[in-house]
């Protein structure tokens, strides 16, 4: 049984259903996984009979109008199963979260993300980079045109839409492109030395449209940035789950108290807070990996065993969905 199993009590369906994929499904094959250089299909049809896509959305659309507590739990329990395939399966949030809140036509995806019967992913980490925009659009008759470089869309060949974000000047343009190439949009696929066969691309945008009817909304920078910092905690669920396999994984040790400690600072942080405990989980996450490769021995170092995939994956979530104010506590050792 995985660390993160024990770690309520009375958990919801969706968690319990999580866990069981997890520790029966993919934390078995995860090693295959990331070696394999793409998902198993097998993977996210798992996750999709399951009706995990359906956490993102709401009842409304077909969703299962999960609580955030919730859904931080089954991201967590599907992290420390299989890294990449939460990965890819974590993108879906954006796209379904987008249109079931849109008023325009793009609310007719809504449903079928819902059902996970369409698949999503997302372009927006670089909004978070420092300088001019690498992705920006302009207005034009039928929508908007974008142009410029989406440097990290992950799950690329295995989404049917993508919900992009392009600049605008001191806004955002939030809109649906197709998950496939086209004269105005291409894909270069990235080697990264974790989640690897999570297809992480680089998508190039040439005047591609988006039209109106694809738009799901156009908000200040300034107010997307804030609701961004709002949503940190999510994706500490990644560090705390690779943490609790690890774990698992070690036995009885000291982190024990500082991986339950961890989670409550997450749960329990303000906005200013966040940062910091985001940092914070990051840090167990490292030293968790670390501690189990020293007690793997010489045979840690081998492609077959978990301890160097989870390692990898560590360092990997030091810099995933990192923020400035994320990176400096992490520098500062200050958490």
């Amino acid at each position: 049984m995985s660390a993160q199993s024990q770690s309520t009590t009375n958990p919801c369906p969706q968690v319990e259903t999580a866990r069981r994929l997890a520790d029966e499904v993919l934390f078995p094959t995860t090693v295959a996984t990331d070696r394999g250089g793409v998902i198993p299909t097998a993977h996210l049809q798992a996750l999709q009979d399951a009706g995990l896509y359906g956490i993102f959305s709401s009842e409304s659309v077909g969703g299962s109008n999960l609580s955030s507590a919730n859904r931080d739990l089954v991201i967590e329990a599907l992290a420390g199963g299989c890294l990449t395939t939460t990965f890819i399966w974590q993108q879906h949030a954006g796209p379904a979260t987008a249109t079931a809140l849109c008023e325009g036509e793009a609310h007719r995806y809504a449903a079928g993300l819902a059902k996970g019967e369409t698949r999503g992913g997302v372009a927006f980490a670089h909004l978070l980079r420092q300088g001019e925009p690498v992705l920006r659009a302009e207005p034009c008759s039928d929508g908007w045109l974008v142009s410029g470089t989406a440097p990290y869309v992950t799950g690329w060949g295995n989404v049917d839409i993508v919900l992009v974000a392009a600049c605008w000047h001191d806004s955002v343009v939030w809109g649906i492109v197709p998950g496939i190439e086209s004269r105005t949009m291409s894909a270069s696929m990235l080697e990264l030395t974790a989640v690897n066969s999570s297809s992480t691309a680089v998508i190039k945008f040439d005047q591609h449209l988006v039209t109106t009817d694809d738009m799901t909304s156009v908000v200040p920078f300034d107010s997307w940035l804030e609701s961004y910092r709002m949503g940190l905690r999510a994706n500490g669920s990644l560090a705390l789950g690779v943490t609790g396999r690890c774990l698992s994984l070690l036995g009885p040790s000291d982190l024990d108290e500082e991986y339950a400690t961890a989670r409550h600072r997450l749960d329990t942080a303000s906005i200013d807070e966040l940062p910091a405990a985001r940092a914070n989980a990051s840090d167990l996450c490292m030293r968790s990996a670390t501690t189990l490769v020293a007690a793997s021995g010489g045979g840690a170092v081998a492609l077959s065993h978990h301890a160097q995939l989870l390692a990898r994956q560590a360092m990997f979530l030091l810099v995933q969905s990192q923020t400035s104010e994320i990176r400096s506590h992490q520098l500062s050792g200050s958490f």
